[in-house]
């Protein structure tokens, strides 16, 4: 039997594909524990926008994920920086990626612009969260797909 396909943030693997540069691999036995239920779809949707790493933190201004995918909101770095295109440009890949292999259920890095299932940083760098989901996780949910993150891992297990 063929297992599912679980759409999976490429840092929580340990690929180093952060913005700093690093990686936030997860312990070696939940990526075993993960890998014996589903087939791996590793991928980095800010990355696959277009931006290099490492590369400059960016958080979202005036609202979450859906905002900036409405227009309504940004993502910019701490200069000032808008990388809202790249941001909603990965977040599609990611779409496409996940659609093209059945993924119903994603694995994201939480509390990251692109990615945080629950929370964001509230965009003014002062190292607070707020309610919210990054770009990616907010299109994916709006396409029915479930978002998880690295704390939640037991509900996939």
């Amino acid at each position: 039997m063929t297992k599912p396909v679980l759409l999976i943030s490429a840092c929580l693997l340990g690929q180093p594909v952060r913005y700093d540069g690093a990686s936030k691999g997860m312990h070696a036995s939940w990526q075993q524990q993960l890998a014996a239920r589903y087939t791996l779809l590793p991928f980095c949707p800010e990355c696959a926008g277009g931006l290099p790493t490492p590369r400059p933190a960016a958080e979202i201004r005036g609202g979450h994920g859906a905002n900036v995918l409405a227009g309504q909101a940004t993502v910019r770095t701490a200069s000032g920086d808008d990388v809202s295109a790249a941001f909603v440009s990965g977040a599609r890949l990611a779409l496409a990626l996940a659609q093209q292999h059945g993924c119903t259920l994603a694995v994201l890095k939480a509390n990251s612009p692109s990615c945080g299932n629950r929370h964001i940083y509230s965009g003014q760098f002062d190292g607070q969260l707020q309610a919210g989901a990054g770009v990616c996780a907010a299109l994916l949910q709006q396409h029915g797909i479930t978002v998880y993150n690295e704390t939640e891992l037991a509900q996939l297990l």
